[in-house]
């Protein structure tokens, strides 16, 4: 199906960080886009006006089934999630009714209304410590947190259905869009490039290092973080492959590198200008030591190349939309 047909795709999670970079991205290839979000960590200026949406939640089941009703779509892009590993641990049953529960509704309908093609957004949170690196797709599944155990049973209901479906599994996604117009507006974020740039901002005085004796060269956690815009065009390639009859796929997304905590916070030092006063803390439950991607298949399979594999850039990004939204409150309206 080609862009010019206008394929409808309905996107949930649209008002979020990545959801609502991915709806701004699909209106610009001349998608039609319907937008499902809570506004929990959302935010309604985020969703592009040329967008349909709905504010409701996947676990009110009367009004999901009123979207299916009411519109007429091919896909679905489900990104509505909580994300959060540290929250996770203190709130297990909430993860669980949320991002299992309510992504078995979705499911539930698209399978009812005939809808097929069903890209999803997972986690490299489901493969949890590894004893080896880079990780693969065929890496055995062991979550240690409740959202990466969330996670893994929304991908076995997935791949149990009859839904033609591309799985991908994405490790630190980071950054703003290189133009500006668009970034993280979480509050009380957890990830640490946006952290970074909060503080070489000034939005806020200092930084947490939770952890500096894992066995890692530096003894700070790895991580293989990509750009937001790489994420979000991998996922339109995703959508073409599924659209052109492509064969569901698991699929890594990430660089195939790691930067350590030390190595972000210094990076993003370098690109600002600016100091940034770090504290000392204990290891958080759920962290893994190093978690770096094997993801060569996403861009075989889907002829994707990503655009913003350098460190720097992802934090100048971060940095630059920090800036811009200094002296802005994130409101829906």
């Amino acid at each position: 199906m080609s862009n010019s047909s206008k394929s409808t795709v309905l996107l949930t999670g649209g008002a979020g960080y990545i959801g609502s970079h991915t709806a701004k991205f699909l209106i610009d290839k001349n998608y039609q886009v319907i937008v499902i979000d809570n506004l929990s960590t959302g935010y309604k200026w985020a969703v592009p006006s040329e967008a349909k949406f709905y504010q409701l939640d996947l676990l009110d089941k009367t009004s999901l089934e009123k979207v299916f009703k009411d519109n007429t779509f091919e896909s679905v892009i489900h990104f509505a999630a909580k994300t959060s590993v540290e929250e996770s641990v203190r709130l297990p049953d909430i993860y669980l009714e949320n991002n299992y529960h309510g992504s078995l509704n979705l499911i539930h309908f698209c399978e009812k209304y005939k809808i097929k093609n069903f890209v999803f957004s997972s986690t490299a949170a489901v493969y949890g410590n590894t004893n080896s690196e880079p990780i693969s797709e065929d890496t055995k599944l062991a979550p240690i947190s409740p959202y990466g155990e969330s996670k893994v049973l929304t991908e076995k209901a997935l791949l149990e259905s009859n839904l033609k479906t591309i799985i991908f599994r994405y490790f630190n996604v980071a950054g703003a869009k290189t133009d500006g117009t668009l970034g993280q507006a979480t509050e009380n974020a957890t990830h640490l490039i946006k952290i970074a740039a909060e503080v070489a901002s000034g939005k806020r005085a200092s930084m947490y290092v939770f952890g500096s004796d894992y066995l890692t060269p530096d003894g700070t956690c790895v991580r293989d973080y990509i750009h937001v815009e790489d994420i979000v065009s991998a996922h339109i390639a995703g959508l073409e492959y599924l659209l052109k009859n492509g064969k569901p796929r698991i699929l890594n997304l990430g660089y195939g590198s790691g930067h350590s905590v030390r190595e972000v916070i210094n990076t993003m030092k370098k690109v600002s200008g600016h100091s940034i006063p770090t504290k000392e803390a204990p290891r958080r439950a759920g962290d893994c030591p190093s978690v770096v991607a094997e993801a060569s298949a996403a861009r075989q399979v889907l002829q994707w190349t990503p655009q913003y594999d350098n460190l720097e850039i992802i934090c100048r990004t971060a940095y630059d939309w920090e800036v811009k939204t200094k002296n802005t409150k994130a409101k829906n309206v």
